[in-house]
């Protein structure tokens, strides 16, 4: 009988615990691009555009893709159902404000439930436009408890560092 009370509190304490963690998440990272803000806007406001920058196109090479809504901007939506790295989801832009930001909802299906905002920021400078990649999330108990293991933040903006670095290479050549 001690025992099993000694699991039930130590099991209690990290359920506390875990629901103690930060009910936000915000993950940001930055480039400079040497590319007019216009170049960068098409190519993230056009959600067909993606697959030539996005770090997540090559998680499932045999990802199912849908396309709806507008053609870009506001209302475009991108739908995805791949492999367990991919996962199942979409993304709609909710925002766009042209040459300046894209503020997009990503709802992820699988393999966890979770709605995120996600913007990209571009702000013109001397030489070329800084790219800001933001994600804002309300972590849910697998997200807080897995947050105990691994650093959510290195592991989300190292593929946001991806993205960007994809999205240079990309915009640069244009």
């Amino acid at each position: 009988m001690f025992w099993i009370l000694m699991i039930l509190v130590v099991l209690g304490a990290l359920y506390a615990y875990i629901n103690s963690r930060p009910n936000t998440m915000h993950v940001e990272r930055q480039i400079l691009i040497q590319a007019p803000d216009d170049i960068i806007f098409i190519l993230i406001n056009d959600l067909k555009n993606w697959k030539r920058w996005s770090p997540y196109e090559n998680l499932d090479p045999a990802m199912k893709k849908t396309f709806s809504g507008a053609d870009s901007g506001v209302g475009a939506i991108y739908g995805w159902d791949g492999n367990n790295k991919a996962g199942a989801g979409r993304v709609e832009i909710a925002r766009s404000m042209p040459n300046a930001l894209i503020g997009i909802v990503l709802t992820m299906i699988r393999p966890f439930s979770a709605t995120n905002q996600v913007e990209f920021r571009l702000q013109s400078q001397r030489h070329g436009t800084l790219v800001t990649w933001a994600m804002d999330a309300t972590p849910n108990f697998i997200s807080k408890a897995m947050s105990l293991v691994m650093d959510l933040d290195k592991l989300i903006g190292g593929q946001f560092d991806e993205g960007l670095a994809n999205l240079k290479r990309v915009s640069e050549a244009v």
